[in-house]
Protein backbone atom coordinates (compact mmCIF):
# COMPACT_ATOMS: atom_id res chain seq x y z
CA UNK A 1 0.00 0.00 0.00
CA UNK A 2 1.54 3.14 -1.19
CA UNK A 3 -0.27 6.84 -0.32
CA UNK A 4 -0.55 8.79 -3.74
CA UNK A 5 1.14 12.23 -3.10
CA UNK A 6 -0.76 15.38 -3.13
CA UNK A 7 0.34 16.23 -6.34
CA UNK A 8 -0.37 13.14 -7.86
CA UNK A 9 -3.97 12.81 -6.56
CA UNK A 10 -5.01 16.24 -7.78
CA UNK A 11 -4.98 15.05 -11.02
CA UNK A 12 -7.21 12.62 -9.91
CA UNK A 13 -9.21 15.06 -7.77
CA UNK A 14 -9.36 17.90 -11.18
CA UNK A 15 -10.55 14.57 -13.60
CA UNK A 16 -14.11 15.40 -14.91
CA UNK A 17 -15.89 13.80 -17.92
CA UNK A 18 -15.71 17.03 -19.76
CA UNK A 19 -11.41 17.15 -18.80
CA UNK A 20 -9.87 13.69 -18.36
CA UNK A 21 -6.77 14.08 -16.53
CA UNK A 22 -4.68 11.22 -18.46
CA UNK A 23 -1.36 11.57 -21.21
CA UNK A 24 -0.72 9.05 -24.39
CA UNK A 25 1.07 8.82 -27.18
CA UNK A 26 0.27 7.96 -31.08
CA UNK A 27 3.07 5.68 -32.71
CA UNK A 28 3.18 4.67 -36.32
CA UNK A 29 5.26 1.37 -36.51
CA UNK A 30 6.93 0.15 -39.64
CA UNK A 31 6.07 -3.93 -39.35
CA UNK A 32 9.49 -5.78 -39.97
CA UNK A 33 10.06 -6.80 -43.89
CA UNK A 34 7.53 -9.54 -45.02
CA UNK A 35 5.85 -10.50 -41.92
CA UNK A 36 2.66 -12.26 -41.84
CA UNK A 37 1.52 -12.57 -38.71
CA UNK A 38 -0.87 -11.28 -36.54
CA UNK A 39 1.04 -8.26 -34.98
CA UNK A 40 -2.21 -7.80 -32.44
CA UNK A 41 -1.82 -10.70 -31.16
CA UNK A 42 1.77 -10.81 -30.87
CA UNK A 43 2.09 -7.35 -29.67
CA UNK A 44 -0.27 -8.26 -27.14
CA UNK A 45 1.90 -11.65 -25.99
CA UNK A 46 4.99 -9.15 -25.95
CA UNK A 47 3.68 -6.39 -23.78
CA UNK A 48 2.03 -8.88 -21.06
CA UNK A 49 5.59 -11.00 -20.91
CA UNK A 50 6.91 -7.04 -19.54
CA UNK A 51 4.45 -5.25 -18.03
CA UNK A 52 6.15 -6.19 -14.69
CA UNK A 53 9.22 -3.73 -15.44
CA UNK A 54 7.02 -0.83 -14.57
CA UNK A 55 4.84 -0.25 -11.64
CA UNK A 56 1.90 1.41 -13.22
CA UNK A 57 0.71 -1.28 -15.33
CA UNK A 58 -0.02 -3.37 -12.57
CA UNK A 59 -1.39 -0.99 -9.62
CA UNK A 60 -5.06 0.34 -9.06
CA UNK A 61 -6.69 2.91 -6.46
CA UNK A 62 -7.97 2.08 -3.15
CA UNK A 63 -10.18 4.95 -2.30
CA UNK A 64 -10.09 6.09 1.39
CA UNK A 65 -13.59 6.29 3.70
CA UNK A 66 -15.68 9.04 2.38
CA UNK A 67 -12.90 11.16 0.44
CA UNK A 68 -11.54 11.86 3.27
CA UNK A 69 -7.56 11.75 2.18
CA UNK A 70 -5.79 10.83 -0.95
CA UNK A 71 -6.14 7.43 -2.23
CA UNK A 72 -3.41 4.71 -1.95
CA UNK A 73 -1.69 2.21 -4.70
CA UNK A 74 -2.23 -1.61 -4.67
CA UNK A 75 -1.20 -4.07 -6.89
CA UNK A 76 -4.26 -5.87 -8.85
CA UNK A 77 -3.47 -9.30 -8.65
CA UNK A 78 -5.70 -10.47 -11.06
CA UNK A 79 -4.79 -8.30 -14.37
CA UNK A 80 -7.13 -8.39 -17.54
CA UNK A 81 -5.13 -7.84 -20.40
CA UNK A 82 -7.60 -8.19 -23.22
CA UNK A 83 -9.25 -4.94 -21.26
CA UNK A 84 -6.13 -2.74 -21.07
CA UNK A 85 -4.65 -4.10 -24.77
CA UNK A 86 -7.19 -3.14 -27.71
CA UNK A 87 -7.67 -3.67 -31.27
CA UNK A 88 -9.06 -1.14 -33.96
CA UNK A 89 -9.25 -1.34 -37.73
CA UNK A 90 -9.72 2.08 -39.57
CA UNK A 91 -12.79 1.80 -42.01
CA UNK A 92 -11.26 2.47 -45.65
CA UNK A 93 -8.91 3.98 -47.14
CA UNK A 94 -6.98 4.03 -43.73
CA UNK A 95 -5.61 7.88 -43.71
CA UNK A 96 -3.38 9.06 -41.72
CA UNK A 97 -6.24 11.57 -40.84
CA UNK A 98 -8.53 8.94 -39.84
CA UNK A 99 -6.18 8.13 -37.16
CA UNK A 100 -6.03 11.12 -35.63
CA UNK A 101 -9.17 11.33 -35.52
CA UNK A 102 -9.77 7.62 -33.70
CA UNK A 103 -6.85 9.00 -31.66
CA UNK A 104 -8.95 12.55 -30.66
CA UNK A 105 -12.01 10.26 -29.87
CA UNK A 106 -10.23 7.65 -27.92
CA UNK A 107 -8.54 10.43 -25.93
CA UNK A 108 -12.04 12.06 -24.58
CA UNK A 109 -12.87 8.95 -22.71
CA UNK A 110 -12.04 8.85 -19.19
CA UNK A 111 -10.34 5.21 -17.44
CA UNK A 112 -12.01 3.11 -15.56
CA UNK A 113 -10.39 3.83 -11.79
CA UNK A 114 -11.49 0.11 -10.54
CA UNK A 115 -9.07 -0.86 -12.73
CA UNK A 116 -4.86 -0.37 -13.60
CA UNK A 117 -4.76 2.89 -14.98
CA UNK A 118 -3.79 2.79 -18.29
CA UNK A 119 -5.12 1.08 -21.94
CA UNK A 120 -3.11 0.15 -25.13
CA UNK A 121 -4.58 0.25 -28.88
CA UNK A 122 -3.21 -1.18 -32.09
CA UNK A 123 -4.57 0.09 -34.66
CA UNK A 124 -4.06 -1.40 -38.07
CA UNK A 125 -6.15 -0.61 -41.72
CA UNK A 126 -3.85 2.05 -42.64
CA UNK A 127 -3.20 1.83 -46.20
CA UNK A 128 0.50 2.59 -46.11
CA UNK A 129 0.53 -0.68 -44.46
CA UNK A 130 1.87 0.83 -41.18
CA UNK A 131 0.38 0.08 -37.97
CA UNK A 132 -0.50 2.38 -35.00
CA UNK A 133 -0.12 2.02 -31.17
CA UNK A 134 -2.01 4.60 -29.05
CA UNK A 135 -1.27 4.58 -25.47
CA UNK A 136 -2.64 6.06 -22.54
CA UNK A 137 -1.84 6.39 -19.05
CA UNK A 138 -3.76 8.51 -16.06
CA UNK A 139 -1.62 11.54 -15.21
CA UNK A 140 -2.17 10.67 -11.22
CA UNK A 141 0.89 8.05 -11.77
CA UNK A 142 2.95 9.50 -14.27
CA UNK A 143 4.95 12.51 -15.44
CA UNK A 144 6.45 13.23 -18.63
CA UNK A 145 9.91 12.45 -18.03
CA UNK A 146 8.31 9.43 -16.14
CA UNK A 147 6.93 8.39 -19.08
CA UNK A 148 10.23 7.88 -20.95
CA UNK A 149 11.53 5.81 -18.63
CA UNK A 150 7.87 3.65 -18.65
CA UNK A 151 8.76 3.81 -22.84
CA UNK A 152 11.89 2.03 -21.89
CA UNK A 153 10.06 -0.91 -20.01
CA UNK A 154 8.12 -1.26 -23.31
CA UNK A 155 10.21 -0.81 -26.36
CA UNK A 156 13.36 -1.93 -27.56
CA UNK A 157 16.69 -0.69 -29.02
CA UNK A 158 16.77 -3.54 -31.41
CA UNK A 159 13.82 -5.36 -33.55
CA UNK A 160 15.12 -9.01 -31.98
CA UNK A 161 13.82 -7.87 -28.94
CA UNK A 162 16.11 -8.32 -25.37
CA UNK A 163 15.82 -11.39 -22.54
CA UNK A 164 13.10 -10.51 -19.73
CA UNK A 165 13.35 -12.48 -16.55
CA UNK A 166 9.65 -13.08 -15.93
CA UNK A 167 7.97 -11.87 -12.81
CA UNK A 168 8.26 -13.92 -9.05
CA UNK A 169 5.06 -15.67 -8.93
CA UNK A 170 2.90 -14.08 -6.03
CA UNK A 171 0.46 -15.57 -3.82
CA UNK A 172 -3.68 -15.07 -5.31
CA UNK A 173 -5.47 -13.95 -2.45
CA UNK A 174 -7.48 -11.24 -0.79
CA UNK A 175 -4.89 -9.44 1.24
CA UNK A 176 -4.94 -6.26 -0.98
CA UNK A 177 -8.64 -5.88 -0.49
CA UNK A 178 -8.25 -3.45 2.39
CA UNK A 179 -10.76 -3.20 5.13
CA UNK A 180 -12.12 0.79 6.25
CA UNK A 181 -10.43 0.71 9.70
CA UNK A 182 -6.58 0.27 7.93
CA UNK A 183 -7.44 2.68 5.25
CA UNK A 184 -8.68 5.24 7.39
CA UNK A 185 -5.77 4.86 9.93
CA UNK A 186 -3.53 5.08 7.62
CA UNK A 187 -5.07 8.22 6.12
CA UNK A 188 -4.65 9.84 9.72
CA UNK A 189 -1.35 8.65 9.62
CA UNK A 190 -0.24 10.14 6.33
CA UNK A 191 -1.83 12.92 6.90
CA UNK A 192 0.11 13.76 10.19
CA UNK A 193 3.45 13.34 8.45
CA UNK A 194 2.35 15.43 5.60
CA UNK A 195 1.41 18.28 8.39
CA UNK A 196 4.83 17.19 10.14
CA UNK A 197 7.02 17.93 6.79
CA UNK A 198 5.68 20.92 5.82
CA UNK A 199 6.04 22.73 9.38
CA UNK A 200 9.75 21.36 9.16
CA UNK A 201 10.00 23.16 5.79
CA UNK A 202 7.96 26.43 6.86
CA UNK A 203 11.28 28.78 7.74
CA UNK A 204 12.87 27.82 4.32
CA UNK A 205 9.62 28.51 2.25
CA UNK A 206 9.26 31.80 3.99
CA UNK A 207 13.08 32.51 3.34
CA UNK A 208 12.27 32.15 -0.53
CA UNK A 209 9.41 33.98 -0.84
CA UNK A 210 11.46 36.82 0.91
CA UNK A 211 13.68 36.54 -2.10
CA UNK A 212 11.22 37.24 -4.65
CA UNK A 213 11.78 40.84 -3.75
CA UNK A 214 15.35 40.52 -5.31
CA UNK A 215 15.40 40.67 -8.96
CA UNK A 216 16.53 38.36 -11.35
CA UNK A 217 19.70 38.47 -13.16
CA UNK A 218 19.28 38.98 -16.92
CA UNK A 219 21.30 36.73 -19.35
CA UNK A 220 24.85 38.68 -20.01
CA UNK A 221 24.24 40.04 -23.46
CA UNK A 222 20.73 39.99 -23.60
CA UNK A 223 19.30 42.84 -25.89
CA UNK A 224 17.33 45.29 -23.98
CA UNK A 225 14.69 45.79 -26.65
CA UNK A 226 14.07 41.95 -25.97
CA UNK A 227 12.63 42.63 -22.62
CA UNK A 228 8.76 42.46 -22.43
CA UNK A 229 7.43 45.57 -22.38
CA UNK A 230 5.49 45.36 -19.14
CA UNK A 231 4.28 42.82 -16.63
CA UNK A 232 0.82 41.69 -16.80
CA UNK A 233 -0.71 39.93 -13.82
CA UNK A 234 -2.90 38.11 -16.04
CA UNK A 235 -3.18 36.78 -19.82
CA UNK A 236 -5.85 38.15 -22.12
CA UNK A 237 -8.78 36.36 -22.71
CA UNK A 238 -9.09 34.62 -25.96
CA UNK A 239 -11.02 32.12 -27.62
CA UNK A 240 -8.85 29.34 -25.83
CA UNK A 241 -9.83 30.57 -22.28
CA UNK A 242 -13.39 29.14 -22.26
CA UNK A 243 -14.84 25.89 -20.59
CA UNK A 244 -14.38 22.84 -22.80
CA UNK A 245 -16.18 19.78 -23.86
CA UNK A 246 -14.95 16.35 -23.57
CA UNK A 247 -14.91 16.42 -27.34
CA UNK A 248 -11.15 16.36 -28.57
CA UNK A 249 -9.11 17.13 -32.13
CA UNK A 250 -5.47 16.01 -32.29
CA UNK A 251 -3.03 16.76 -34.69
CA UNK A 252 0.84 15.85 -35.02
CA UNK A 253 3.38 17.35 -36.93
CA UNK A 254 7.35 17.11 -37.46
CA UNK A 255 10.30 19.15 -37.59
CA UNK A 256 14.22 18.20 -38.11
CA UNK A 257 15.93 18.02 -34.25
CA UNK A 258 19.12 19.52 -36.05
CA UNK A 259 17.25 22.21 -37.33
CA UNK A 260 16.35 23.49 -34.25
CA UNK A 261 19.30 23.20 -32.93
CA UNK A 262 20.90 25.21 -35.35
CA UNK A 263 18.80 27.88 -35.20
CA UNK A 264 18.95 28.59 -31.28
CA UNK A 265 22.98 27.86 -32.05
CA UNK A 266 22.69 30.88 -34.03
CA UNK A 267 20.94 32.92 -32.29
CA UNK A 268 21.93 32.01 -29.04
CA UNK A 269 18.91 30.68 -27.42
CA UNK A 270 18.09 27.46 -25.91
CA UNK A 271 16.39 24.76 -27.71
CA UNK A 272 13.28 25.10 -25.50
CA UNK A 273 13.15 28.61 -26.60
CA UNK A 274 13.42 28.30 -30.26
CA UNK A 275 9.82 25.59 -29.62
CA UNK A 276 8.15 28.15 -27.78
CA UNK A 277 9.52 30.70 -31.03
CA UNK A 278 7.78 28.77 -33.29
CA UNK A 279 4.40 28.25 -31.57
CA UNK A 280 4.48 31.65 -30.55
CA UNK A 281 4.61 32.77 -34.29
CA UNK A 282 2.23 29.88 -35.58
CA UNK A 283 -0.25 31.48 -33.12
CA UNK A 284 0.24 35.30 -34.07
CA UNK A 285 -0.81 34.25 -37.70
CA UNK A 286 -3.19 32.05 -37.04
CA UNK A 287 -5.12 34.54 -35.15
CA UNK A 288 -4.53 37.41 -37.26
CA UNK A 289 -6.43 35.31 -39.97
CA UNK A 290 -9.69 35.60 -37.87
CA UNK A 291 -8.89 39.10 -36.14
CA UNK A 292 -8.91 37.28 -33.08
CA UNK A 293 -5.09 38.02 -31.80
CA UNK A 294 -4.77 40.49 -28.57
CA UNK A 295 -2.73 43.49 -28.35
CA UNK A 296 -1.40 41.84 -24.75
CA UNK A 297 1.19 39.23 -25.82
CA UNK A 298 -0.02 35.72 -25.24
CA UNK A 299 1.15 33.64 -22.19
CA UNK A 300 2.60 30.12 -22.20
CA UNK A 301 1.82 27.62 -19.38
CA UNK A 302 5.23 25.24 -19.14
CA UNK A 303 5.65 22.45 -16.99
CA UNK A 304 9.00 22.30 -15.62
CA UNK A 305 10.75 19.23 -14.20
CA UNK A 306 11.73 19.30 -10.33
CA UNK A 307 12.94 15.88 -10.65
CA UNK A 308 16.49 14.98 -9.78
CA UNK A 309 19.33 13.62 -12.25
CA UNK A 310 18.53 9.71 -11.68
CA UNK A 311 15.26 9.91 -10.41
CA UNK A 312 13.32 7.30 -12.47
CA UNK A 313 10.19 7.31 -9.88
CA UNK A 314 6.64 6.97 -11.59
CA UNK A 315 5.08 9.81 -10.45
CA UNK A 316 4.66 13.57 -10.87
CA UNK A 317 7.87 15.80 -10.04
CA UNK A 318 7.00 19.13 -11.84
CA UNK A 319 5.68 22.44 -11.54
CA UNK A 320 4.58 25.13 -13.88
CA UNK A 321 5.89 28.70 -14.90
CA UNK A 322 4.46 31.20 -16.96
CA UNK A 323 6.16 32.54 -20.22
CA UNK A 324 5.38 35.59 -22.29
CA UNK A 325 5.21 34.33 -26.15
CA UNK A 326 5.86 37.91 -27.48
CA UNK A 327 3.13 37.41 -29.86
CA UNK A 328 2.65 41.60 -29.59
CA UNK A 329 6.24 41.69 -31.24
CA UNK A 330 6.26 41.75 -35.10
CA UNK A 331 9.81 40.83 -35.59
CA UNK A 332 10.56 36.88 -35.14
CA UNK A 333 14.15 37.39 -34.29
CA UNK A 334 13.40 40.18 -31.76
CA UNK A 335 9.94 37.75 -30.42
CA UNK A 336 12.18 34.96 -29.55
CA UNK A 337 14.55 36.73 -28.03
CA UNK A 338 11.48 38.42 -25.75
CA UNK A 339 10.61 34.41 -25.25
CA UNK A 340 14.42 34.23 -24.20
CA UNK A 341 13.96 36.96 -21.40
CA UNK A 342 10.76 35.90 -20.31
CA UNK A 343 11.95 32.15 -19.87
CA UNK A 344 15.39 33.17 -18.21
CA UNK A 345 13.19 35.18 -15.80
CA UNK A 346 10.72 32.79 -14.80
CA UNK A 347 13.35 29.87 -14.36
CA UNK A 348 15.28 32.24 -12.40
CA UNK A 349 12.13 32.51 -10.03
CA UNK A 350 11.60 28.90 -10.15
CA UNK A 351 15.41 27.90 -9.17
CA UNK A 352 14.44 29.65 -5.96
CA UNK A 353 11.47 27.91 -4.91
CA UNK A 354 12.80 24.41 -6.38
CA UNK A 355 14.72 23.01 -3.13
CA UNK A 356 11.61 24.25 -1.04
CA UNK A 357 9.01 22.95 -3.62
CA UNK A 358 6.87 19.71 -2.12
CA UNK A 359 4.42 16.97 -4.46
CA UNK A 360 3.19 16.29 -1.27
CA UNK A 361 1.15 18.18 0.91
CA UNK A 362 -2.05 17.94 3.36
CA UNK A 363 -5.23 17.28 1.93
CA UNK A 364 -7.30 15.95 4.49
CA UNK A 365 -11.24 16.12 2.87
CA UNK A 366 -9.53 17.47 0.40
CA UNK A 367 -10.59 15.12 -2.34
CA UNK A 368 -14.66 15.44 -2.57
CA UNK A 369 -14.23 19.09 -1.80
CA UNK A 370 -11.58 19.79 -5.12
CA UNK A 371 -13.59 17.11 -7.59
CA UNK A 372 -17.02 19.43 -6.22
CA UNK A 373 -15.26 22.68 -7.16
CA UNK A 374 -13.66 21.33 -10.10
CA UNK A 375 -17.40 20.47 -12.00
CA UNK A 376 -18.77 23.65 -10.84
CA UNK A 377 -15.88 25.44 -12.01
CA UNK A 378 -16.31 23.63 -15.38
CA UNK A 379 -20.15 23.92 -15.89
CA UNK A 380 -21.33 27.04 -14.38
CA UNK A 381 -19.49 28.96 -16.74
CA UNK A 382 -17.10 30.90 -14.19
CA UNK A 383 -13.92 29.62 -16.08
CA UNK A 384 -15.31 31.86 -19.32
CA UNK A 385 -15.36 35.14 -17.27
CA UNK A 386 -12.09 34.87 -14.83
CA UNK A 387 -8.79 36.24 -16.15
CA UNK A 388 -6.40 33.59 -17.53
CA UNK A 389 -3.11 33.01 -16.08
CA UNK A 390 -2.14 31.45 -19.22
CA UNK A 391 -3.58 30.81 -23.20
CA UNK A 392 -2.17 27.55 -23.97
CA UNK A 393 -0.01 24.87 -22.59
CA UNK A 394 3.21 24.12 -24.01
CA UNK A 395 5.82 21.21 -23.12
CA UNK A 396 8.74 19.92 -24.39
CA UNK A 397 9.88 16.45 -22.80
CA UNK A 398 13.38 14.84 -23.84
CA UNK A 399 12.88 11.74 -25.64
CA UNK A 400 15.10 8.71 -27.00
CA UNK A 401 18.15 9.99 -29.31
CA UNK A 402 18.53 6.11 -30.83
CA UNK A 403 15.84 4.46 -33.10
CA UNK A 404 13.50 2.08 -30.77
CA UNK A 405 10.90 -0.85 -31.91
CA UNK A 406 7.97 -2.42 -30.44
CA UNK A 407 7.53 -6.27 -30.77
CA UNK A 408 10.32 -6.51 -33.63
CA UNK A 409 8.25 -3.50 -35.56
CA UNK A 410 10.31 -0.12 -35.92
CA UNK A 411 8.75 2.81 -34.37
CA UNK A 412 8.85 5.74 -36.97
CA UNK A 413 7.35 8.62 -34.97
CA UNK A 414 6.49 9.38 -31.00
CA UNK A 415 3.75 12.40 -31.12
CA UNK A 416 2.43 13.47 -27.63
CA UNK A 417 -1.23 13.45 -26.46
CA UNK A 418 -1.75 15.16 -23.98
CA UNK A 419 -4.57 17.59 -21.74
CA UNK A 420 -6.46 19.95 -22.78
CA UNK A 421 -8.06 21.74 -19.94
CA UNK A 422 -10.90 24.23 -18.84
CA UNK A 423 -9.46 27.60 -19.17
CA UNK A 424 -6.31 26.14 -21.61
CA UNK A 425 -8.63 24.73 -24.54
CA UNK A 426 -5.28 23.58 -25.99
CA UNK A 427 -1.99 21.91 -24.97
CA UNK A 428 1.10 21.32 -27.78
CA UNK A 429 3.49 18.97 -26.26
CA UNK A 430 7.00 17.90 -28.18
CA UNK A 431 9.15 15.46 -27.83
CA UNK A 432 12.14 14.74 -29.53
CA UNK A 433 12.90 11.12 -31.07
CA UNK A 434 15.94 9.67 -32.92
CA UNK A 435 16.31 12.97 -34.35
CA UNK A 436 12.96 14.40 -34.78
CA UNK A 437 10.81 16.95 -33.01
CA UNK A 438 7.40 15.25 -33.02
CA UNK A 439 4.81 17.90 -32.34
CA UNK A 440 1.52 16.44 -30.79
CA UNK A 441 -1.15 19.30 -30.43
CA UNK A 442 -4.41 18.20 -28.79
CA UNK A 443 -7.47 20.87 -28.04
CA UNK A 444 -11.09 21.22 -28.02
CA UNK A 445 -12.90 20.00 -30.81
CA UNK A 446 -15.57 22.86 -30.37
CA UNK A 447 -13.25 25.49 -29.59
CA UNK A 448 -10.65 24.90 -32.01
CA UNK A 449 -12.01 22.31 -34.82
CA UNK A 450 -9.20 23.59 -37.56
CA UNK A 451 -6.49 22.80 -35.90
CA UNK A 452 -4.51 21.22 -38.42
CA UNK A 453 -3.91 24.95 -39.97
CA UNK A 454 -1.64 25.57 -36.10
CA UNK A 455 -0.30 22.98 -37.44
CA UNK A 456 0.52 23.75 -40.94
CA UNK A 457 1.79 27.34 -39.72
CA UNK A 458 4.05 25.78 -36.89
CA UNK A 459 5.65 24.05 -40.13
CA UNK A 460 6.09 27.32 -41.94
CA UNK A 461 7.22 29.28 -38.66
CA UNK A 462 9.86 26.51 -38.61
CA UNK A 463 11.36 27.00 -41.97
CA UNK A 464 11.23 30.54 -42.00
CA UNK A 465 13.60 30.65 -38.60
CA UNK A 466 15.87 28.65 -40.59
CA UNK A 467 16.06 30.43 -43.87
CA UNK A 468 17.05 33.81 -40.97
CA UNK A 469 19.86 31.67 -40.12
CA UNK A 470 21.34 31.73 -43.76
CA UNK A 471 22.85 28.10 -43.01
CA UNK A 472 21.81 24.47 -42.67
CA UNK A 473 22.97 22.26 -40.68
CA UNK A 474 25.67 20.14 -42.28
CA UNK A 475 26.76 23.46 -44.21
CA UNK A 476 30.35 23.65 -44.30
CA UNK A 477 30.08 27.49 -44.28
CA UNK A 478 29.41 29.27 -41.48
CA UNK A 479 26.67 30.78 -40.41
CA UNK A 480 27.09 34.04 -41.82
CA UNK A 481 28.17 37.26 -41.02
CA UNK A 482 25.83 39.94 -39.56
CA UNK A 483 25.37 42.08 -42.50
CA UNK A 484 23.82 38.35 -44.47
CA UNK A 485 21.43 38.11 -41.25
CA UNK A 486 20.29 41.71 -41.11
CA UNK A 487 19.84 41.71 -45.36
CA UNK A 488 17.76 38.04 -45.03
CA UNK A 489 15.72 39.54 -41.79
CA UNK A 490 14.76 42.59 -44.81
CA UNK A 491 14.05 40.25 -47.48
CA UNK A 492 11.72 37.71 -45.44
CA UNK A 493 8.47 39.17 -44.61
CA UNK A 494 7.27 39.15 -40.96
CA UNK A 495 4.37 37.15 -41.49
CA UNK A 496 4.28 33.68 -42.35
CA UNK A 497 5.39 32.62 -46.12
CA UNK A 498 1.94 32.60 -47.68
CA UNK A 499 1.86 30.28 -50.68
CA UNK A 500 -0.69 28.12 -51.85
CA UNK A 501 -4.31 27.83 -49.73
CA UNK A 502 -3.56 24.31 -48.17
CA UNK A 503 -4.46 21.75 -45.52
CA UNK A 504 -2.54 19.05 -43.70
CA UNK A 505 -3.67 15.71 -44.22
CA UNK A 506 -0.99 13.53 -42.86
CA UNK A 507 0.66 13.06 -39.31
CA UNK A 508 4.63 13.10 -40.54
CA UNK A 509 6.23 9.84 -40.87
CA UNK A 510 9.17 8.66 -42.42
CA UNK A 511 9.32 5.95 -44.80
CA UNK A 512 10.95 2.83 -43.72
CA UNK A 513 14.73 2.94 -42.64
CA UNK A 514 15.15 1.55 -39.49
CA UNK A 515 19.38 2.00 -39.35
CA UNK A 516 19.16 5.51 -40.54
CA UNK A 517 18.41 8.80 -39.12
CA UNK A 518 14.71 10.33 -39.92
CA UNK A 519 17.13 13.24 -41.26
CA UNK A 520 18.17 10.86 -43.81
CA UNK A 521 14.95 8.98 -44.54
CA UNK A 522 12.48 9.46 -47.02
CA UNK A 523 9.58 11.87 -46.21
CA UNK A 524 6.57 10.45 -45.87
CA UNK A 525 4.82 13.81 -45.64
CA UNK A 526 2.14 14.33 -48.49
CA UNK A 527 1.54 17.63 -49.94
CA UNK A 528 -2.09 18.50 -48.65
CA UNK A 529 -4.76 19.01 -51.43
CA UNK A 530 -6.27 22.70 -51.67
CA UNK A 531 -9.43 23.36 -50.13
CA UNK A 532 -12.05 24.85 -52.37
CA UNK A 533 -13.19 28.34 -51.08
CA UNK A 534 -16.95 28.70 -49.99
CA UNK A 535 -18.76 30.48 -52.88
CA UNK A 536 -19.60 33.50 -50.62
CA UNK A 537 -16.25 33.42 -48.86
CA UNK A 538 -13.19 35.06 -51.23
CA UNK A 539 -10.15 34.11 -50.23
CA UNK A 540 -7.15 37.04 -50.42
CA UNK A 541 -4.73 35.62 -52.75
CA UNK A 542 -1.31 34.97 -51.31
CA UNK A 543 1.87 35.75 -52.03
CA UNK A 544 4.06 33.35 -54.24
CA UNK A 545 6.26 31.16 -52.15
CA UNK A 546 9.58 31.99 -51.57
CA UNK A 547 11.95 29.33 -52.62
CA UNK A 548 13.49 27.35 -49.86
CA UNK A 549 17.37 26.09 -49.74
CA UNK A 550 17.83 23.02 -51.16
CA UNK A 551 18.84 20.79 -48.58
CA UNK A 552 15.45 21.30 -46.15
CA UNK A 553 13.81 18.31 -44.58
CA UNK A 554 10.06 17.70 -46.25
CA UNK A 555 8.71 18.34 -42.81
CA UNK A 556 10.02 22.54 -43.36
CA UNK A 557 8.52 22.55 -46.58
CA UNK A 558 5.01 22.39 -46.22
CA UNK A 559 3.38 25.13 -46.66
CA UNK A 560 1.00 27.37 -43.94
CA UNK A 561 -2.56 27.39 -45.33
CA UNK A 562 -3.79 30.88 -46.33
CA UNK A 563 -6.83 30.33 -44.52
CA UNK A 564 -9.78 32.10 -45.23
CA UNK A 565 -10.29 35.36 -43.14
CA UNK A 566 -13.53 35.40 -41.13
CA UNK A 567 -14.83 35.87 -37.44
CA UNK A 568 -14.44 32.44 -35.67
CA UNK A 569 -17.59 31.19 -33.62
CA UNK A 570 -17.37 31.94 -29.71
CA UNK A 571 -17.97 29.94 -26.93
CA UNK A 572 -21.29 30.85 -26.73
CA UNK A 573 -22.37 28.28 -29.43
CA UNK A 574 -19.89 25.44 -29.38
CA UNK A 575 -22.83 23.79 -31.51
CA UNK A 576 -22.40 25.60 -34.48
CA UNK A 577 -18.23 25.65 -34.20
CA UNK A 578 -18.31 21.80 -33.95
CA UNK A 579 -20.37 21.64 -37.30
CA UNK A 580 -17.28 23.38 -39.10
CA UNK A 581 -15.08 20.35 -38.86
Amino acid sequence: MKHLSGLDSTFLHLETPEMPMHVGSLNVLDLPEGYKGNFFEDAKANMLARIHLADVFTRKLALMPFDLSNPVWVEEDDLDIDHHFRHITLPSPGTNRQLQQVVARLHSALLDRSRPLWEFYIIDGLKSGQVGLYTKVHHAGIDGQAGVEVGKAIFDTAPTGRVIKPPRIKPRGNKYQLGMAELASAAMKNTVQQYVKLYKMAPALVKAIAGLAKPVESAEGKDAKAAPKKFNLFAPRTVLNVSITNQRTFAGRTISLAETKAIGKHFGVSLNDVVMATVAGAMRHFFKDTNELPEQSLVAGVPVSTREAGDDTQNNQASMILVSLATDIKDPIERMRAINTSSTSAKGVMNRFKSVMIDDFPMFAAPWLMSGMATMYGRSGLVNVVPPMANVAISNVAGAPFPMYFAGAYVTCYYPVSIASHGMALNITVQSYNGRMDYGLIACRRVLPDLTDLGDYMLAEHRMLLELTNTLPGDAKSAGSAAKAAAAKTALPHAAPEVAKAKAEVVEAPASGRAKAPAAQKSAVRKPAARKPAAKAPVAKAPAARKAPAKKVAAAELPAPARKTRARKTAAKPAEAAAAE
